[in-house]
């Protein structure tokens, strides 16, 4: 059967896209936050995953206000690289996996009632890319396909902590129902507190970063009981994109073991945290 063997927990700040696709990682500014991201890198080199789940939130690429799906799932055999106002990223087009999507599509529908709008043809921006260029470096291509989830965290009302901890869970059920071998990674995306407007444009929460980070490995149950008003008011309003690690954490089953992890403040006005788990406990592996 197909397994997953470790999750990442990543922010998928712009600003690092934009510094790894100009060369920009040596400067004074950026040397230090790339320099923390190198054992993230090792880690993936080394793990090998054949295919990446990525949950993130679009950002009114692929979706518009007019349409807002809650979950979103990608079924395509390509994602190309979204165009954000400034042409696309030079990054490489992702090559998914259908026949697991649409095994994961089946499964989460039939098995577990979750309502996912699958999604045929889309590009995957920012909120997807950058966390596999900060794991990947700068490949010619992506050495794993790639199935995207988006997760709406942008238009009232976002689906609680609960719903996507279950979510998760049901997608580990779904990946080891699947009859291949595929080892996969499932990346939670988006955060850490940040604030990009208002009165408390740049918002920066450490303590909740890390109790966050804390939680996510020794007790997500308790952390998916975190109401979204707690999020907005410690995080801030985008703090909220991090109830998407909970998708992340739920698909690595109960135990986990921390292989690495950072913050770094600032990258352009935000927390940016990184986490890599892997599923069950140091005496399995």
């Amino acid at each position: 059967m197909a397994r997953i063997v470790g999750g990442v927990g990543t922010s998928h700040v712009p600003a690092v896209g934009a510094a790894i696709d100009n060369g920009r990682q040596g400067e004074a500014y950026w040397a230090p936050y790339f320099a923390k991201t190198e054992p993230a890198r090792a880690w993936m080199a080394e793990t090998k995953p054949d295919v990446c789940l990525v949950v993130y939130n679009d950002h009114a690429d692929a979706f518009s206000l007019e349409i807002i799906p809650t979950f979103a799932l990608g079924v395509a055999p390509r994602f190309p690289p979204a165009d954000e106002g400034y042409g696309p990223r030079r990054v490489p087009v992702a090559e998914g996996h259908p026949e697991l999507a649409w095994h994961l599509a089946e499964r989460l529908i039939l098995d577990d009632e979750f309502d996912l709008t699958i999604v045929n043809d889309m590009p995957i921006d920012h909120g997807c890319t950058v966390p596999l260029s900060v794991t990947c470096g700068q490949p010619e291509a992506w050495p794993f396909r790639v199935i995207p989830l988006c997760v709406n965290v942008i238009q009232y009302p976002p689906p609680t902590g609960r719903r996507c901890l279950a979510l998760g869970r049901a997608i580990r059920r779904a990946v080891e129902s699947w009859p291949g071998d595929e080892r996969v990674v499932v990346f939670g995306t988006g955060g850490m507190s940040h604030q990009l407007q208002g009165e408390r444009a740049g918002l920066v929460n450490l303590p909740f970063d890390t109790a966050f980070m804390d939680a996510l490995v020794a007790d997500p149950d308790a952390q998916a009981q975190v109401p979204h008003a707690t999020y907005l008011r410690e995080a801030g309003s985008e703090g909220i994109e991090l109830v998407m690690w909970l998708i992340m954490r739920g698909a690595l089953g109960d135990a986990v073991t921390e292989r690495y992890r950072l913050n770094h403040v600032p990258t352009s006005n935000t927390s940016n945290g990184l986490i890599i788990l892997e599923s069950g406990p140091p005496a399995d592996r």
